[in-house]
């Protein structure tokens, strides 16, 4: 019995090995049951063409542990990247440039293909990107020289020192110039990027990665991380990034606010806009409406400085309506590869239907309106309309109208203007037109927003900062303030 015994116990030790080995048994269960909860974890990314509605490439989300081996790498490259002399950085800026413009007719395709931008506006917007690479290539040493401080002290200086890992969160409706205007400025201060992407624009993102390499930045000094919300904010929670830069959605960015201020991150946040247009009584009526039109279809009515409420002066009413509704029907929509495409489709199929409810919001609560006729059948197209005299609680005016959808407001004197101007939670940009623009400059102190236009469209630049008040955001992009967000300003005393 006992030499029986001995035997089934050193049965089961050669079989527990044996699984071991193998990975049979409960061993290879477990393997293969964390496998599977890995791969249940990452999720399809999906690029659709909004014109054709087809998918056109998909991708899974990076794993955990891919995403910390691409911060461990970005990581390292801050080490070498920050103590490289900024003669070094801004010469691959330079090159950035250089490759943003060879590239240009590739990148504006993908960009058009991918989000429904009309190509002639992808083609500005990379041209656009390639001007800010030079601003920064031309300026960036000199805003960052050490400032000098006279003191008691024998020397004084304020000095301005990178941070580490800039997490830029960028959406889909400027998909190149959203992420430049807040990587170009932060690698030049000596700041790595790590992108993550709006989940429509995958093969974007990949692409602006490219160009940075093509540019010659070492490796993981800009990295895009395929990645879904939840996994953004764990970058955040696990301190694996330095700061945090966001363009996007109010609920984007207080829930990213909230994880960032929970962990003390530096963060800028570009949110939400609701500008007004200001038409005076003074005002060359026909130029202003014109303007208003293509302010408003601005990337098909897709853009968070687009204009979107109208306030217009009773007594030149009239005239504006006639001349901005004529100048909508000119207008081209349709195919956005076609080069004289003024308006393509929105660019996802929910955005659509939430611009149909707030139109339906608008009928049902009395508005009138003037539609213009759907274009195509297919693809996610929502025509152009103006809501006439729209009451303040509806949806076209309480709402960020994120699509061709115009309301007018009429006013009978500039105490109304500013009201209904003011009468947002958002406070981003606005533009005022007037032939006596000493009177308008008086009243762009009192619109509470980050930028006024006079008698001009509302449009960012990268000599310029941009950025809002109220719930527009925080924080300034671009200019020397831009560049300054994502530094360490450092004060040095030597006393003897």
């Amino acid at each position: 019995m006992k030499k029986k015994a001995k035997q089934k116990t050193a049965k089961k030790k050669v079989v527990k090995m044996m699984a071991a080995v193998r990975g049979t048994g409960k061993g290879r269960a477990a393997k293969e049951k964390k496998k599977k909860a890995v791969a249940t974890s990452r999720n399809k990314i999906l690029s659709v063409n909004p014109y054709t509605e087809k998918v056109m490439n998909e991708f899974m989300t990076m794993s955990p542990a891919e995403v910390r081996s691409i911060i461990a790498r970005s990581r390292a490259a801050f080490a070498g990247w920050r103590d490289r002399p900024i003669t070094e950085r801004l010469s691959h800026v330079t090159r950035l440039a250089d490759v943003l413009r060879t590239e240009k007719r590739s990148y504006a395709e993908l960009m058009t293909k991918e989000m429904g931008k009309p190509i002639k506006d992808a083609l500005a917007e990379v041209e656009k990107c390639a001007t800010l690479c030079d601003y920064y290539a031309a300026n960036a040493e000199r805003f960052l020289l050490p400032e000098m401080v006279a003191t008691e002290a024998k020397k004084s200086y304020v000095a301005f020192e990178p941070l580490g890992i800039v997490l830029a969160i960028e959406p889909w409706n400027f998909p190149f110039w959203q992420v430049f205007r807040a990587a170009v400025p932060s690698v030049s201060t000596g700041n790595v990027v790590v992108l993550k992407h709006a989940s429509n624009v995958p093969m974007t993102a990949l692409a602006i990665e490219d160009s940075f390499r093509k540019a010659g930045f070492p490796e993981g000094v800009f990295k895009t991380l395929l990645i879904d919300p939840a996994a953004t904010v764990k970058l955040i929670d696990d301190d694996l990034v330095d700061a945090v830069a966001l363009t996007g959605s109010n609920r984007a960015g207080e829930e990213i606010g909230a994880h960032a201020g929970g962990k003390i991150k530096k963060l800028v946040l570009e949110l939400g806009g609701s500008d007004p247009f200001i038409v005076l009584d003074d005002a060359d009526v026909e130029k202003a409406a014109r303007t208003a039109a293509n302010a408003r279809m601005v990337n098909s009515g897709q853009s968070c400085i687009a204009a979107k409420r109208f306030i217009v002066m009773e007594s030149v009413s009239g005239e504006f309506m006639k001349h901005f509704i004529a100048r909508l029907r000119e207008m081209k929509i349709g195919d956005p590869l076609d080069e004289t495409t003024d308006i393509g489709p929105v660019a996802r199929k929910d955005i659509r239907d939430g611009l149909r409810a707030q139109l339906q919001d608008a009928k049902r609560k009395g508005a009138k309106t003037v539609e213009l006729p759907q274009p195509l059948s297919k693809g996610y197209f929502f025509a152009p309309c103006v809501v006439l005299n729209p009451t303040p609680d509806m949806k076209v005016l309480t709402d960020e109208v994120f699509g061709p959808i115009a309301p007018i407001v009429v006013v009978k004197n500039e105490d109304e203007v500013i009201a209904a101007a003011n009468n947002t939670e958002y406070g981003l940009g606005a533009a005022i037109w007037s032939t006596d623009t000493v009177r308008a400059e008086l009243l762009a102190r009192r619109i509470e927003t980050g930028f006024v236009a006079i008698n001009d469209m509302v449009r960012s630049d990268p000599r310029l900062p941009f950025g809002g008040v109220k719930k527009s955001g925080v924080g300034r992009e671009l200019s020397h303030y831009g560049l300054m967000e994502f530094v360490n300003i450092k004060t040095v005393v030597v006393k003897e």
